[in-house]
């Protein structure tokens, strides 16, 4: 990926919406494609893409995880590229799919080649596109939440830090507790509710602390769940992915304000 051109004309990227952007915030779906048009490549979104299998992946499921994926190297192997607004997805597709073919040489083949071509959306704008930040965005106090599976899967930290600081407009102001989980873990949440809901009080404390208007993330179900557990703090700090500030699109009630 070193030798990606700075101007990638012709080069397409398929989307890979996620589940929940799909179902629950479609908003951020539309941001991504938005930067990444901008950053010159050609976007589509494959009618037949399917859920990762994450799910399945995580419940012990191998053999539904393995339909799933091979339905998912399929559908995106037309493409330069493949590129998810999820740190979570993306990781799965990234890191997992390859472990489920270890006896099929040719799939295991196709899913490290997928791997090698599929990027968390931020992670793809800064090392892969190089993206100048031609974009604008409204005056803003946020803090960040870094997601498990970004951060630690994908070592997405830096990326979406990089992209709001090309703005005098955004104050961003770190938490302390950035990088600890927000409790959701996909089924952790509705396994362990008790301890999921310990785990985003501690968050939305240190969220609350740092003064912000706003907290941003890379992954729905994060900031979904951390939106949930703001409003029943009566907090008025707004949550939002990552992309809809960059893409510009806030006029749309924030992540837990009524309908999408």
């Amino acid at each position: 990926m070193e030798n990606t051109p700075k101007t990638p004309r012709g080069q397409r990227i398929g989307l890979f919406v996620t589940c929940l952007v799909d179902t629950m915030r479609p908003s951020v779906g539309f941001a991504a494609v938005k930067l990444l048009e901008q950053a010159g490549y050609k976007v589509e979104v494959p009618p037949t893409q399917t859920c990762c299998g994450q799910p399945n992946y995580n419940s012990g499921d191998n053999a539904s995880t393995v339909t799933v994926a091979r339905s998912v190297i399929e559908t995106f192997s037309g493409f330069d590229y493949v590129v998810s607004p999820s740190g979570s997805c993306a990781g799965m597709i990234k890191d997992h799919y390859v472990t489920l073919f270890d006896n099929d040489p040719e799939m295991k083949a196709k899913a490290d080649n997928l791997a090698i071509r599929t990027f968390e959306l931020t992670s793809f704008l800064i090392d892969v596109a190089r993206f100048s930040g031609d974009f604008s965005v409204s005056a803003s106090k946020i803090t960040y939440h870094d997601s498990c599976s970004g951060l630690r899967e994908l070592d997405v930290k830096q990326q979406p830090r990089e992209l709001l600081s090309k703005h005098n407009e955004i104050t961003l102001i770190e938490g302390v507790e950035a990088e600890a989980c927000c409790g959701f873990g996909g089924t952790f949440c509705t396994k362990y509710p008790e301890i999921s809901e310990q785990m985003v009080d501690r968050k939305v404390d240190d969220i609350i602390s740092t003064g912000a208007d706003m907290v941003l993330g890379g992954d729905l179900g994060c900031l979904m769940n951390i939106a949930g557990r703001l409003k029943r703090r009566n907090s008025n700090v707004k949550v939002r992915h990552v992309a809809e500030l960059l893409a510009g699109q806030l006029d749309h009630p924030a992540i837990g304000e009524g309908s999408e």
